[in-house]
């Protein structure tokens, strides 16, 4: 190593659940991330995307951890050992401010899984990490997603626009501690 030589790491805590883990987005979880992201269930994400996009999405995950000091937890099925999908606190140069998201791999839809690590990422970012009551971003037709912010007892707040694409913006209640 050189004296120019930067060497960068993020502290990412693990948070875990009964049937989850929430933990550090890791070079291993690249087969589902990228099957989730070549595949349709992608689309209110942006996608489908190609593969190389897919790796600048491992990339730009990891990296967010160490700018930001929070991001997207990858979520382990603790029975299977299997990435069931993502889930945490984004904040893009170009957002409104930081924003409660999650993605669920082929899978392990329909399970709950999505609820149980998105209530443990929420309560985790307004507790420990500070944050106060976050939004999420949810296009218009995924039926799914708004489902489940409506769960978590999220309301819609208004119209929105992310990288021109109209959206709803939920607001999540504050968690009490």
């Amino acid at each position: 190593m050189t004296s120019s030589s930067i060497i960068l790491q993020a502290k990412v805590p693990v948070l875990e659940t009964e049937r989850l883990i929430l933990r550090e987005p890791r070079l291993s979880d690249w087969d589902a991330m990228n099957a989730f992201g070549l595949s349709e269930r992608s689309q209110y994400v942006g996608g489908p995307y190609e593969e190389w996009q897919n790796w600048d999405a491992l990339s730009r995950g990891i990296g967010h951890w160490i700018m930001r000091g929070y991001g997207l937890w990858s979520v382990e099925d603790k029975a299977s050992g299997r990435i069931a999908g993502r889930v945490g606190v984004i904040d893009h140069f170009d957002w409104p401010e930081p924003e409660l998201g999650w993605h669920i791999y082929e899978g392990f839809e329909g399970k709950g899984i999505a609820y149980e690590a998105a209530m443990t990422a929420r309560a985790h970012a307004q507790g420990p990490m500070g944050f106060a009551p976050l939004i999420s971003q949810i296009a218009h037709e995924n039926i799914r997603s708004r489902k489940l912010a409506e769960r978590m007892g999220a309301v819609i707040e208004r119209e929105g626009v992310v990288r021109g694409t109209p959206c709803l913006v939920y607001r999540h209640p504050k968690v009490s501690a």
